[in-house]
């Protein structure tokens, strides 16, 4: 799950008064993907009497991405943007979940117009908020702590499957679903996204169903707005950015947890590099909104502060840097969540061997606290890996 920063686009407005382009070449396809493997050494505290995995596998950003892309008589520039994943990473511990968990769907699916006037998108993906963020640096290839392809960490929720507080800055409300996003051309350094998603209930682009839901199901009426700058001063890179995300959390009651809230989420981050480092960091803040184990709800009373601090530095081939992420859980005392915390720490780097085939070695600590005055109580977990990532 890596950052994307936007560059020079364009708005759709142009190709509507522009009209059909009849004689343009075909979209080019183009086929593509990565894959990151990783095999740890775990030393994981046992968990009400559970005890974990010393040795892991780890298979993941494994997508195929399947691309078509043109540029039209009238300048225009279209095209669809199609991944492919191995289902998800949230085998939380449910049969049928784990069961599915080789199925492969489309993550994302969507088709884009862009040109002097900026770019819109529509369809299943990531919206401004997400796709304009800065946050810490990623140095082991594939991975990092914000957002991690591969986390280690144990808990005391849900037999120990996974952290007890979200582990991003990123925007996840409406993540994947099937929305709307124009985003300005970058001017000066600086630019504006928007996004909006009728439908988040489901985290993935979603099939026409030939119906329209009732008002109050579920998650719905998302709308994101986000801004960042780009530039760079005496030689050194600056990017920062800022987003806010709102939502109608529906009041029907048709799914557990949905309440008549307006679940939020803002946050903001920044990157400076120089002379190869790079140091970066961000902050989230979430209100009446519960995320956990891949899934949105609306919630009231339940919240969510994340921060996060990184530096890396790269030279050649090699990459090397530090991480550190903290997340703590801000619901309310009515929400009987008291507190819980996630803090994880990571160390290690990254050589290239060409080719887009990377090696690396990812040392992480990872400590989960469940602060209910019946169960108190800290996880610990340590782990080494060595990872392979191939892009293609």
């Amino acid at each position: 799950m890596k950052k994307i920063l936007l560059g020079t686009t364009a708005l759709v407005t142009a190709g509507l008064l522009a009209g059909p382009a009849l004689a343009s070449d075909p979209l080019k396809v183009t086929v593509g993907g990565n894959v990151v493997t990783g095999f740890y050494v775990i030393d994981a505290d046992d968990v009400l009497g559970r005890s974990f995995e010393s040795t892991k596998v780890a298979l993941v950003a494994r997508n195929i991405d399947i691309k078509a892309e043109g540029t039209l008589d009238n300048g225009l520039v279209a095209g669809v943007d199609a991944k492919l994943q191995l289902n998800n990473d949230w085998n939380s511990g449910n049969a049928s979940n784990i069961a599915n968990s080789s199925y492969a769907s489309f993550r994302q699916l969507f088709a884009y117009l862009e040109g002097g006037f900026g770019r819109f998108e529509i369809g299943g993906t990531d919206g401004a908020a997400y796709k304009m963020h800065y946050t810490s640096p990623w140095f082991v290839p594939g991975n990092g702590v914000d957002s991690p392809n591969i986390y280690n960490g144990v808990s005391s929720g849900n037999f120990g499957f996974g952290p007890e507080v979200r582990t991003s800055t990123f925007s996840l409300m409406a993540t994947d679903s099937n929305k709307i996003s124009y985003f300005t051309p970058r001017l000066a350094g600086f630019q504006l996204g928007v996004s909006y998603t009728p439908d988040a209930n489901d985290n993935n682009p979603k099939a026409n169903r030939l119906v329209v839901l009732p008002n109050d199901f579920g998650m719905s009426n998302v709308f994101e707005i986000a801004a960042n700058y780009a530039g760079t001063f005496s030689g050194v890179d600056i990017g920062v950015d800022g987003f806010y995300v709102t939502g109608d959390g529906g009041g029907s009651g048709l799914f557990w947890g949905t309440n008549d809230v307006s679940p939020e989420e803002y946050g903001f981050g920044a990157n400076l590099g120089y002379a190869g480092f790079t140091l970066g960091g961000a902050w989230y803040q979430s209100n009446d909104l519960d995320y956990k184990y891949g899934v949105n709800l609306a919630r009231k009373d339940y919240g969510a502060q994340v921060w996060t601090l990184g530096l890396k530095y790269a030279t050649g081939p090699w990459t090397v840097g530090v991480a550190y992420l903290d997340a703590q859980d801000d619901s309310s005392s009515a929400s009987g969540r008291d507190g819980r915390e996630s803090k994880t720490w990571q160390l290690g780097g990254g050589y290239n061997l060409g080719s887009g085939v990377d090696v690396g070695l990812d040392l992480q600590w990872a400590q989960n606290k469940h602060n209910n005055t019946w169960s108190s109580q800290t996880y610990d977990t340590k782990s080494a890996g060595l990872v392979l990532a191939v892009a293609f």
